[in-house]
């Protein structure tokens, strides 16, 4: 006799809770148990078919490959075999695109998995998002961030303004003259702001900082100026509260000379300078070469300048060996005031012994000066014969000396 109350709570309690391959194999061991009549009693108390039993009976003799609940074919056909022109869809939509061009529908948003599926809805296909996600990994499709790699159209001699640039650098180490790589860093919001990155705190106790960016108008911004002596792994900063200008950077040279450079060179007869190509210490600035002749005359040092070619910037030394350093050392921390930027820069060190001072310069900077061409013709400034605009030397003037 068939117990059929036994098979319907074994029914609910377990079979009816498996995948679409256990459910089979489930009313096939009940209905081969059961023996004569099984079968049918199975299928009226599971609702299964006596044909998907049956398979299921097949299946306890032969299990299919791992991983498989259905057979091989079993299942629905694939959206793009039921849509063929859904694949093609989706590609249009979100390939890169002409701006302007009307019949992009999602030209200008966004490309979302919903905002793409509802894309393809009005155009006639029946998908959801996630459909979508899987698509687009089937053609090859993921999120992207953006990369900064292209720096503008390169110069026909950047490559040889490298190899003279290095050329210059190591035949003044190899003489045992300073070659310092200078730069400014981008200005700071001196408040309780946020500043990028992250550091370790109490969980659930985040750093309070403002929600809007606004300058403080008591405290404003600094300008950090870098000065990195390449052969020592030195550093100076000096920290500006007004504007970023010719007379400002020459200055942080001449104190990274007074407080650190004379020092480690006290024989010195010369000073390489590598810069780059813009900026307050830009091969075009004339304010630039005039603050470096007061150098060259006030040291009595012959200033060797070399600029990087336009759009090389991140090439420059001081970008990767000093700034991105100093930055990762106040990740997380607000800027509250402009003695806490000191502090953060003048702690920062590396694995490889970088070391770096600095200071407040609290000196007002003005900004527009002009140079008159009368003026520039008083320097004593010989251009290289390669590229004569970014490579010069500034010798100091014998009046000046005397």
């Amino acid at each position: 006799m068939i117990d059929r109350r036994g098979i319907q709570q074994r029914w609910e309690a377990d079979g009816s809770k498996r995948d679409e391959r256990g459910r089979r194999v489930f009313a096939a061991s009940e209905a081969r148990a059961a023996g004569r009549g099984g079968l049918a009693a199975v299928s009226e108390i599971t609702g299964l078919a006596r044909s998907t039993i049956g398979r299921g009976l097949k299946d306890l003799d032969a299990a299919p490959p791992r991983g498989r609940v259905r057979r091989e074919g079993g299942g629905p056909r694939p959206l793009t075999a039921r849509d063929p022109t859904l694949l093609a869809d989706l590609e249009r939509l979100v390939e890169p695109a002409t701006l302007g061009d009307p019949e992009r529908p999602l030209l200008w948003v966004s490309k979302s998995l919903d905002k793409l599926a509802r894309a393809l809805g009005d155009m006639g296909h029946a998908i959801s998002p996630n459909s979508v996600r899987k698509l687009l990994v089937k053609l090859g499709f993921s999120r992207q961030l953006n990369r900064k790699t292209d720096e503008g159209a390169h110069h026909p001699d950047r490559d040889a303004q490298f190899a003279h640039i290095n050329a210059k650098v190591v035949a003044a180490q190899a003489a045992g003259e300073p070659v310092i790589s200078v730069d400014t860093k981008k200005k700071e919001l001196v408040g309780a702001f946020k500043n990028g990155g992250s550091d370790y705190r109490p969980k659930g106790d985040p750093q309070r900082v403002k929600v809007h960016d606004f300058v403080d108008k008591t405290l404003g911004k600094v300008v950090p100026y870098g000065v990195y002596d390449v052969a020592a792994n030195e550093g100076w900063v000096s920290v500006g509260i007004t504007a970023d200008t010719a007379e400002f950077a020459v200055h942080s040279i001449r104190t990274w000379l007074e407080r650190m450079g004379r020092q480690r060179y006290p024989s010195a007869g010369a000073l390489t300078i590598t810069a780059d190509c813009g900026g307050s210490n830009g091969a075009r600035v004339r304010l630039w070469k005039v603050e470096l002749q007061k150098l060259a005359d006030e040291t009595g040092l012959v200033v060797h300048v070399h600029h990087y070619p336009p759009g090389t910037s991140k090439w420059n030394k001081i970008e990767h060996r000093l700034f991105c350093h100093i930055t990762q050392n106040w990740r997380g921390r607000p800027l509250t005031d402009r003695l806490a930027v000191v502090e953060l820069i003048g702690a920062t060190t590396t694995k490889t012994g970088l070391k770096v001072e600095c200071a407040l310069d609290a000196t007002t900077y003005e900004k527009g000066v002009k140079v008159s061409a009368a003026e520039m013709a008083t320097l004593d400034i010989t251009g290289d014969q390669f590229h004569p605009e970014w490579n010069y030397t500034i010798k100091p003037r014998r009046s000046a000396i005397a």
